[in-house]
């Protein structure tokens, strides 16, 4: 099952357990337990401080448990912790026994002083790109403290206790038999929704901090690449974001980024994240922008949680979220069969009947990659053609379990109460209306600027976009941008990277000219 260079890896890795660890399986005469079996038996001979024990007494069969020999085990792998879960279960092992993880001493504490029972269970596919940090999330503080127990739960083998949550989305974690949130969650962000007292905390430290020469907000390819440039030229500079990454954490392959034949969106934040990091700038994560203001000779920026911050320039990077159909019954069945990510929620939908509504390269792929899963796609274009590159329309045209319709209107999801069960579309045509049976409604219909919260402070565009020049400085003076929420045509993560290091350079020239005195500047003209 793991090939010998992973072995490799993982001996390597498990010289650094502390305790021995036990794994405890419960299994059955199934292929499912024996696939468990071949693969904590491949584990736990690379170590000889990892041991293998049966008939662990779990309610899920096949699952197993990993923990100290004398201590009550609490975090437990109910499914095969392969693919992008495999790192988990690594991380697992070496932090229940008792390997220092890598996170702030803070954040250590903070987790250590949450009181429980605190009964965690995350629902994964293992196609989904985002579950591992929220299942290594929750490891972690299962391993921290005795008051927290953190289930993994594959929803592709235990499809009954999908139906019993009624599990449209992953990840979905589950507290105490409650829904506690969906998507992809950082060891901050669950500490923080944990911690009521957690936005005062925040507030009151960040209100305290002095102010910044270069405050760039959001922390995507072009935040970072802003935050790299400012940086490097010895000014005080700092990132507030929402979720540091932005939509890139929601992008699976990535094949046209220069110089990296392949990526996962993923696995190029976590570079990104630790290059920004290796450069004196101050981080806040978990920061949501609410208003941003001239301030004397500087810039003010209003956060969420009440706090203000100052800087001498400011670069907006804050990019772009999904756009919705906006049509009834889509918040409704948000996440109870509206879903908008297909390589994440797709397996959640095997054998069942979709939408997908988007005919452009992200609709048309999004259709493809779920034909292989579900048993009927049905794509759904408002215009009169796809708009998908060639290639991909012949791939789509020859999959015999897809139909396409096109100038077609999506007007109305539909549902039980619990969950979708289809959709109104009306044909453009001749303007009649239809209904379609299905399970699932994937949304992939372009994106929309993360710039509410700026319109009447900047020029923006008819489409919500910052307008910017040709140095990224926007209709305020001392204010960049840069990326997806500009005014600059074609939203990829190479360009968003080359206009923040733009915007970078320009607001550094801005704070070297506006250092100099008026009557200095009068002299040299």
């Amino acid at each position: 099952m793991l090939d010998t260079n992973i072995k490799s890896q993982l001996k390597a890795y498990f010289e650094k357990i502390v305790h021995p660890i036990v794994l405890t399986a419960t299994v059955d005469n199934t292929t499912k337990s024996s696939e468990m079996l071949e693969l904590l038996n491949e584990v736990a001979d690379q170590s000889e401080k990892i041991t293998i024990k049966l008939n662990g007494g779990s309610l899920k069969v096949p699952s197993f448990t990993v923990g100290q020999p004398n201590d009550v085990a609490r975090i437990t792998f109910a499914g095969l912790p392969m693919g992008h879960e495999l790192t988990s279960f690594v991380l697992a092992i070496l932090q229940a026994s008792g390997y220092p993880p890598k996170v702030e001493n803070e954040i250590i504490e903070r987790i250590r002083g949450l009181e429980g029972p605190l009964h965690f269970q995350t629902f994964i596919s293992l196609s989904c790109h985002n579950c591992p940090d929220v299942v290594q999330a929750l490891n972690l503080m299962a391993a921290i403290n005795p008051n927290i127990q953190h289930e993994m739960i594959d929803g592709a083998w235990f499809q009954d206790l999908v139906d019993h949550h009624q599990i449209m989305a992953v990840p979905t974690v589950i507290l105490n038999d409650e829904v506690f949130g969906q998507g992809r969650m950082s060891v901050e962000e669950i500490i923080a929704k944990l911690d009521t007292n957690s936005p005062k905390k925040d507030a009151a430290k960040l209100n305290a901090k002095p102010e910044f020469d270069m405050l760039i907000i959001g922390g995507g390819p072009a935040g970072s690449s802003a935050a790299i440039y400012a940086a490097r030229k010895g000014i005080k500079t700092g990132v507030i974001s929402e979720r540091f990454g932005g939509q890139v954490m929601d992008t699976l392959g990535i094949e046209n980024f220069i110089s990296v034949k392949e990526t996962e969106g993923p696995k190029l934040v976590q570079a990104l994240e630790q290059h920004v990091k290796s450069y004196e700038v101050d981080i806040m994560n978990l920061q949501r922008a609410k208003a941003l203001r001239p301030s004397g000779k500087g810039i003010e920026i209003e956060l969420a949680n009440g706090a203000v911050l100052k800087s001498k320039s400011v670069i907006v990077s804050t990019g772009a979220r999904w756009r919705e159909m906006n049509v009834p019954g889509e918040q409704e069945y948000r996440n109870k069969g509206v879903a908008y990510c297909p390589h994440c929620d797709g397996p959640l939908f095997k054998g069942k009947r979709v939408a997908v509504i988007g005919g452009g390269n992200s609709g048309v792929e999004a259709a493809i990659d779920l034909a292989g899963i579900v048993s009927h796609v049905t794509l759904i274009e408002f215009d009169s053609q796809l708009r998908a590159d060639a290639i991909l329309q012949t791939k789509l045209n020859s999959l015999p379990n897809v139909s396409i319709l096109k100038s077609s209107l999506t007007k109305e999801v539909l549902g039980d109460g619990t969950k979708v069960n289809g959709l109104i579309y009306q044909d453009r045509v001749n303007a009649t209306e239809h209904r379609l049976e299905l399970e699932g409604i994937f949304v992939q219909i372009g994106l929309l600027p993360n710039t509410d919260w700026l319109k009447g402070t900047l020029e923006l565009s008819k489409h919500g976009e910052i307008v910017i020049d040709h140095k990224g400085e926007t209709s305020l003076p001392g204010v960049f941008a840069a990326g997806d929420c500009t005014t600059v045509p074609f939203k990829q993560i190479i360009i968003a990277m080359g206009e923040g290091a733009k915007a970078s350079l320009g607001a550094f020239d801005y704070l070297i000219r506006s250092s100099v005195p008026e009557e200095e500047k009068a002299l040299a003209a």
